[in-house]
């Protein structure tokens, strides 16, 4: 820089510095004016950020006070809805504990017409009849595949239904009409979702009565495949038609009833009872005996008759009782009875059974002056008693080669200083075999005549009762080897419950309203009071 000077005049070297100076004056001026203009910039922004931040803050604290006066609001509704809410539920426990009280006073009212309902029931004579709804099973949709896709869709319908433990409503329907509603009323009626448990509890006290002296008939009734075999019997097994014991929940009626029997026994007097059994079948208006046995011990069934004795009761000769001690003797005997039983595939039900299905038992009461550890009755009931005419039956001692003999409580064995007399009751428990629609269950050859007898007995059954409950003169027992067979139970002086058994769907409503009709005509009965056989009175201990 100053070596560009050299030679030059001091005047020049002067003039340099001075332009220098002024250029450099200049730039400050320019970068002062442009500092200038950038520090009016930032006093500029810096304005329009303040003025911003007061509006945000003026805007914040508007909505806050807004969004706290919601929330202020909020806050107390809801104190008003709990308060609401506790008040709510304290009328929600003082309506459910009335409800309660409501319900426990309409169960004791319940029982009491029950029971006043059960009681003129025995004073009529008249026959308690239950109805059980199936529920919808797999068949029922595959079942009748004769009928057209459309007319099955519009079957496949649930139409029966348990309106409550007393009422049956079925939705009847016909092309062209309004639907309309039938109610039907029995003393109890089972829904669909019910089980084993339930319906037995209810046939159970009939089996006290038993041993108090009352006989006692159970009888199934339905179309075929509305499960009565399974309310007597419980599930059976397919290769033998043996019905399970493994799962007790499933069991039936016929196979609870022997325990709650010998249950009861169990707490009687030792020596007391002595039970047997005898299992037949109606076939095609034929008494078959299934405990029958051939030379070689092996069981077959044996055609047997059916006659009257003298004193009006109806009586199978050569019949084979066997004599049993528990309740797996029995279910064993009644097993195979089952096996010999005649069953046929018809389009309805693929094991439908073909036949009647009786099992009795017997139970023979020993009674003489030194049994009596325990009264039979009370007070009230010997008093009653000692006033009715005595009517003993004794009965003669099977001999020694008698099945019922070879028993350690036997009464050949009993030892008394008195003679003992003896007292028989029955319980009867039928499996009726199904009523049918020839149409609907497609059977044909052997099987068509089977329905048509079985259909017959059915009616000859609601002839019976129809005949009773006119209080005919001739009643028609003879018509059919069945009503023959039961003429003691239907007509005599038994306790008779009938368990009506219906399926829930459309396309078997004809058949589940014949069943229902018949269980109405069956309550209309009146047979007069149900007698009792007489057992003596003890005499008191000296």
């Amino acid at each position: 820089q100053y070596r560009g000077l050299a030679g030059r005049s001091t005047h020049e070297v002067l003039q340099l510095y001075s332009a220098r100076g002024q250029q450099q004056k200049l730039q400050r001026s320019s970068v002062v004016v442009q500092l200038h203009g950038v520090i009016k910039r930032l006093k500029q922004d810096l304005k329009s950020l303040r003025s911003c931040t007061l509006q945000l803050s003026k805007d914040f604290q508007r909505q806050s006070k807004t969004y706290l006066y919601q929330v202020l609001t909020a806050v107390q509704g809801i104190q008003l809805q709990n308060e609401a809410m506790q008040m709510f539920q304290i009328k929600a426990f003082d309506l459910e504990q009335s409800l309660q009280e409501v319900t426990e006073r309409y169960e004791k009212e319940k029982q009491k017409r029950r029971a006043l309902h059960n009681s003129l029931i025995e004073l009529r004579g008249n026959i308690r009849v239950h109805c059980r709804i199936r529920p919808l099973l797999p068949f029922d949709t595959a079942a009748g595949h004769s009928i057209s896709q459309d007319r099955q869709r519009n079957f496949s319908e649930e139409v029966a239904y348990a309106a409550d433990d007393e009422t049956v409503l079925v939705k009847c329907s016909r092309p062209g009409h309004a639907p309309t509603n039938k109610s039907f009323q029995f003393e109890r009626v089972y829904s669909a979702s019910e089980s084993q448990d339930t319906v037995f509890a209810d046939v159970a006290p009939l089996l006290t009565s038993l041993l108090d002296g009352y006989n006692v008939c159970i009888m199934a009734y339905g179309q075929t495949g509305s499960g009565k075999t399974y309310t007597m019997l419980g599930p059976q097994s397919e290769e033998n038609f043996a019905f399970f014991t493994e799962d007790e929940s499933e069991l039936g009626i016929i196979p609870r009833a022997t325990q709650e029997v010998f249950r009861l026994i169990s707490e009687k007097p030792p020596g007391s009872y002595w039970v047997e059994v005898s299992v037949v079948e109606v076939y095609n208006n034929d008494i078959f005996d299934l405990l029958a046995k051939d030379s070689c011990g092996k069981v077959f069934g044996v055609k047997r008759d059916v006659v009257t004795t003298r004193e009006g009761k109806s009586d199978v000769p050569l019949l084979t009782h066997e004599t049993v001690e528990n309740a797996s003797e029995f279910l064993h005997l009644v097993n195979k009875g089952l096996q010999l039983r005649v069953r046929h595939p018809t389009l309805v039900h693929a094991h439908s059974s073909r036949s009647h299905l009786v099992v009795t038992l017997t139970i023979t009461t020993i009674v003489s002056g030194d049994n009596f550890g325990t009264s039979w009755e009370d007070e009230q009931t010997s008093q009653r008693l000692n006033k009715e005419v005595s009517c003993t039956f004794p009965q003669k001692m099977r001999d020694s080669k008698s099945t019922s003999s070879s028993r350690a409580s036997s009464p050949t064995q009993l030892e008394a200083t008195e003679k003992p007399k003896q007292f028989k009751t029955r319980l009867q428990l039928v499996d009726l075999a199904g009523s049918e629609c020839v149409g609907m269950s497609g059977v044909t050859g052997t099987a068509l005549r089977e329905t048509s007898f079985i259909n017959r007995s059915l009616s000859a059954l609601a002839d019976v009762l129809g005949a009773i409950a006119e209080q005919r003169s001739h009643v028609p027992y003879r018509n059919s080897k069945l009503t023959h067979l039961l003429q003691d139970s239907v007509g005599g002086d038994a306790k008779l419950l009938v368990m009506l058994c219906i399926s829930p769907d459309q396309k078997y409503l004809t058949e589940s309203m014949q069943s229902l009709g018949f269980g109405t005509r069956a309550r209309q009965v009146q047979r007069g009071q149900v007698k009792k056989k007489n057992f003596p009175v003890p005499s008191k201990a000296k």
